[in-house]
């Protein structure tokens, strides 16, 4: 009997030891959580917001190598939690502002003299973010993505508007940024000075709900 004790006891102190060394499953939890990843859950409603990632910069080059184009150091954007369910799953956010600094912007393009203004049109967005990290921004039904450029250049002011049908970005708990890179707008209108094609890249980080960072589960 005492043997037979003994081993019980050595047993339910094995499974205990296990227990404690496996790493508590995100299932359950929020796919947006703040303080830590598996933290409190960021509530609908809440608004999330972000700068540029520290020495980064927002670009808009004609091609997807090339670092002809036009450059910001300054931009930021809001969004409101729209659906925040259980992890492994999708969040979703209204995207109602993103900004640029228009005296932190440059353009080297042949004959432009600099950047009046880089605003973002058709607003809101929708923007799901997935467990994985996976984020996909889509315009409202009938709608779409578009930002518009005006530059100053040696014949006088032109502008330049882009189109876009979604845009793919990536959300990483290791900055709590979101990144987009290389994502392709094609020129709806403008001059012969606005390129044909603008790929986009741009880190915002950290991503924040009332100053504390935001984690994807």
């Amino acid at each position: 009997m005492r043997t037979s004790s003994l081993l019980a006891l050595a047993g339910t102190v094995a499974a205990l030891s296990l227990t404690a060394a496996v790493p508590a499953s995100a299932d359950g939890g929020a796919v947006l959580t703040t303080g830590s990843a598996g933290g409190t859950a960021v509530a609908v409603g809440d608004v999330l917001s972000a700068p540029l990632a520290g020495g980064t910069s927002a670009n808009l080059y004609s091609s997807a190598t090339g670092t002809s184009g036009v450059s910001c150091k300054s931009s930021t954007f809001t969004a409101t939690v729209a659906d925040n369910p259980a992890a492994p799953g999708t969040a979703t956010e209204s995207v109602s502002g993103q900004t640029f600094d228009s005296s932190s912007c440059t353009s080297n393009v042949l004959g432009v003299t600099g950047v009046t203004s880089i605003t973002v049109d058709n607003l809101p967005y929708t923007t799901s973010v997935a467990s994985d990290g996976t984020l996909t921004v889509t315009p409202a039904s009938g709608s779409t993505i578009q930002t518009t450029v005006k530059l100053r250049t040696l014949l006088g002011s032109i502008t330049c508007v882009y189109q876009a049908p979604s845009l793919t970005g990536k959300a990483d708990n290791t900055d709590n940024s979101i990144a987009f890179t290389n994502q392709q707008f094609t020129k709806v209108s403008g001059s012969s000075l606005c390129f044909a094609s603008g790929y986009f890249t741009a880190k915002y980080a950290p991503v924040t709900d009332a100053g504390a960072p935001v984690f994807v589960n």
